[in-house]
């Protein structure tokens, strides 16, 4: 058996000096490649420098995140899935294949998460919806934002903020006043766990009229989808029905009705279709809305009429009703229930929650966000403005490429692989007494073994370069 020798470890000290062509190399991801090359392609960063000038020292300062490397950061956030400004700074650091897409050199250092932090508060939100805005004119011209009927439906996002450090409006006294509650009622050392049980007992224990967070006032307390009562964020999405693409995102309180939101969402998707058919010479207009039977109201059917748009909300069972104290809201009522009952709009139905679902799984689910790392809704939504536009960027490289994301390319070949075995299975089958097909049989599975090699080993490297 032949032996070899065993070295050993020694101090190794850094060379003082090494050639460029001893520095290792990515051939990069083919996501990010192609992306990238659209980007360039459309002077994206020629048009983010323009409108982010006014926000940097035009002679002297500090060191600043170029606003082209800023705006991929956050990307990044979306189509790795990374929830916080200290992971994506830790990725653009390990990755070859994400520097390369942030154009970072092997000597240039990856901007740290304070660097990313201190842009994003320096760049105000209008200029995030802007790029946002830019994203959706690429998908107008590629046929991937038509804008006349959109779908709107709201998640919750788990705030950075604790329960346990709510104070009073009025008083400012901490949550942990329970204990004197607890010491008149007779127990005068209570426990954690007696003060739990006290708590339960109690009614209308944690209203958002008497209670708020200090350090982000704008999360309110709400029951999350799983049954869990914690401080949280609404986003609401306006996407559009025909092509998928999200045409409008708002963060707005926790606490507030769907009834009371929809306006401000359909206020926004109306002004982005706007703005991304800007030079469009027969621009198209939002005409329908669909919704489930969260949004329908009387005041919500008498406001969609009154602008022109056509609404296909969910009716709740109300029984018979009494229209003697809103006579003007039966018409728009009865047209909204006679369209939602035809087969167009148990159609556009179906299509809402396949659509808004897939939007919510996207952004927050295996996008990162679904628990967020930043205070006040301002941040949030500069977030999500990018993350949505990530997502649309997804539309695009989907229509060129096959797949939407950098963990789509993960499974591709061995989909394919998986394919041709079961055609191998299936002829071999039929055709079992032919000595000629059997060779070409064997044949095949030592193409498909090389094949399942490659696979191997291209796998490796993508989970190297994108971490999934």
């Amino acid at each position: 058996m032949p032996r070899m020798a065993m070295g050993t470890r020694e101090n190794e000290q850094p060379p003082l000096w090494v050639a460029t062509s001893d520095l290792p190399s990515s051939p990069g991801h083919p996501f990010y490649t192609r992306l990238n090359a659209m980007l360039e392609a459309e002077e994206f960063d020629r048009f983010v420098e323009g409108q982010c000038r006014r926000f940097y020292a035009p002679v002297m300062g500090r060191p600043g995140l170029e606003p082209g490397r800023y705006f991929r950061l956050l990307m990044i956030g979306y189509f790795e899935g990374i929830d916080s400004e200290r992971g994506i700074a830790w990725r653009a650091a390990d990755s070859l294949a994400v520097r390369g897409f942030l154009r970072l050199g092997l000597e240039d250092a990856a901007p740290d998460h304070s660097t990313i932090s201190r842009t994003r508060r320096l760049i105000d939100l209008e200029t995030h919806r802007a790029v946002f805005t830019w994203v959706q004119q690429r998908l107008v011209t590629a046929g991937l934002l038509k804008g006349r009927t959109i779908a709107i439906d709201a998640t919750t996002l788990e705030a950075n903020a604790a329960m346990r450090s709510i104070v009073r409006r009025d008083t400012g006294e901490s949550y942990q006043a329970l204990t004197r509650l607890a010491e008149t009622s007779g127990i005068k050392t209570p426990t954690r766990e007696v003060l739990a049980r006290l708590d339960r007992k109690r009614k209308k224990k944690t209203s958002n009229k008497d209670w708020t967070n200090p350090y982000d006032p704008d999360a309110k307390v709400t029951k999350m989808k799983d049954g869990r009562t914690h401080l949280a964020h609404k986003a609401e999405h306006a996407v559009d029905l025909e092509t998928g693409a999200i045409v409008a995102v708002t963060v707005q309180d926790a606490d507030e009705g769907d009834t009371t939101t929809i306006s401000e969402t359909a206020t926004a998707a109306a002004d982005q279709i706007e703005d991304a058919q800007a030079d469009v010479d027969e621009p198209q207009s939002l005409e329908e809305i669909i919704a489930d039977k969260g949004y329908h109201s009387n005041q919500s059917m008498v406001d969609l009429d009154a602008v022109g748009i056509r609404s296909y909300i969910a009716e709740p069972d109300r029984g018979r009703r009494d229209w003697s104290k809103q006579p003007e809201a039966q018409v728009p009522v009865y047209r909204n229930r006679r369209r939602i009952r035809g087969a167009r709009g148990r159609r556009l139905m179906r299509q809402r929650g396949e659509r808004i679902e897939r939007s919510f799984a996207h952004l927050y689910d295996t996008g990162g966000m679904r628990r967020t790392h930043l205070r006040g809704h301002e941040n949030i939504l500069k977030r999500l403005l990018i993350h949505a536009g990530g997502f649309n960027l997804g539309l695009l490289i989907r229509s060129m490429l096959g797949v939407g994301t950098p963990r789509g390319f993960q499974g591709r070949l061995v989909t394919i692989i998986a394919t041709v075995l079961a055609l191998i299975a299936l002829t071999q089958r039929r055709c079992t007494e032919t000595r000629a097909f059997r060779r070409v049989i064997a044949a095949l599975r030592g193409s498909v073994r090389l094949m399942t090699t490659l696979v191997v080993n291209s796998s490796a490297a993508a989970t190297c370069t994108t971490g999934s």
